[in-house]
């Protein structure tokens, strides 16, 4: 059931309990009784109810009366008192709770039995019951608190509301529980493709797609020394994949720099120093000449000579031409 703090417009018998009870100082006995009901149906009438030229309506707030001067006093007198009583742990089951409030009040107020008031009582409980979430909640870090409040199905603006929090904030929470929940399917199947497998096979597959240790305990049912076991041995494995995936990386950086300046021809020296001066009369911005010059594939050595010792670049070239 979605939990919310907003009501609609009250029925009639409780407007009319209220108002009772509002006037519960007031002497509604014998004589008297006429003139209360007739104050309380006026009251309500202005309230938007039509008790005064309702003859039913008008019947049945007398009825409540009678039964406040037979008890002595209002029915949410006794009705707040067993609401207040209420625990957390007597809210869990709201439906059970209302047939036990109804149960203790039945034989001083039997109209409570009535099928009409039972749907209010239980959103009194409902109500009692969202009392306690939120108190929980605001004694969580904020977090948890929204997502407290979230699993027990709280509407969103009540969360809003009670927290005093942004949207943007419930938003947010929302959004990373939807990443949570996405990363959970996603875990699933990996385990799926290695189902029947040992554990330190399905862990090790895990740990290879940057499974978080929390979600290979919880998903794969393992302990987090298992998942240490794995991690150790490992350790071996993911050292030679580091030392290739280093090695590959100098490779990729020395092909893109080029031959150093010993393993160039004369003929391609005086070929990569007509480019670079080419460029550098298209521009002078260091930034943009090593890229063009990269583009046009002329060695890293040449180009850093070019920018930072011209001069040296005007021997290379001189002596390229002999």
């Amino acid at each position: 059931m979605t939990t919310s703090n907003k009501t609609a417009k009250e029925p009639l018998w409780l407007a009319m309990e209220r108002k009772i009870l509002e006037h519960a100082s007031l002497d509604s006995s014998g004589s008297n009784l006429e003139s209360v009901q007739q104050t309380i149906a006026s009251e309500l009438d202005q309230s938007g109810y039509n008790v005064s030229l309702h003859g039913g309506n008008f019947l049945q707030l007398r009825w409540a009366l009678e039964e406040k001067n037979r008890n002595g006093h209002a029915l949410l007198e006794d009705l707040k008192g067993v609401l207040d009583k209420l625990t957390f742990e007597n809210v869990e089951n709201t439906g059970k709770a209302t047939a036990n409030i109804i149960h203790a009040l039945e034989d001083s107020w039997p109209k409570l039995k009535d099928y009409e008031r039972k749907p209010t009582i239980l959103e009194m409980v409902e109500q009692t019951r969202l009392g306690f979430i939120i108190k929980k909640s605001k004694e969580l870090p904020e977090s948890e608190g929204i997502r407290y409040l979230i699993a027990a199905e709280v509407v969103s603006d009540t969360i809003i509301e009670s927290l005093g929090i942004t949207r943007e904030r419930y938003d947010q929470e929302i959004g990373a529980i939807k990443a949570e929940k996405a990363e959970k399917a996603r875990v699933q199947s990996l385990l799926e493709a290695v189902a029947g497998k040992p554990d330190q096979e399905r862990i090790k597959h895990l740990i290879n797609k940057d499974v978080s240790d929390a979600l290979i305990m919880e998903l794969a049912g393992v302990g987090q020394a298992a998942v240490d076991e794995v991690k150790k041995a490992m350790e071996e494995e993911i050292k030679e994949k580091q030392r290739l995936a280093e090695e590959e990386a100098k490779r990729k950086a020395e092909t893109a720099a080029g031959p150093p300046l010993e393993d160039i021809s004369m003929e391609d020296r005086l070929t990569h120093i007509e480019a670079i001066r080419d460029i550098m009369d298209l521009c002078d911005a260091e930034n943009e000449i090593r890229q063009m010059c990269a583009q046009s594939n002329v060695p890293k050595c040449l180009i850093d000579i070019a920018i930072s010792d011209p001069e040296r670049l005007d021997a290379l070239e001189k002596e390229a031409e002999g």
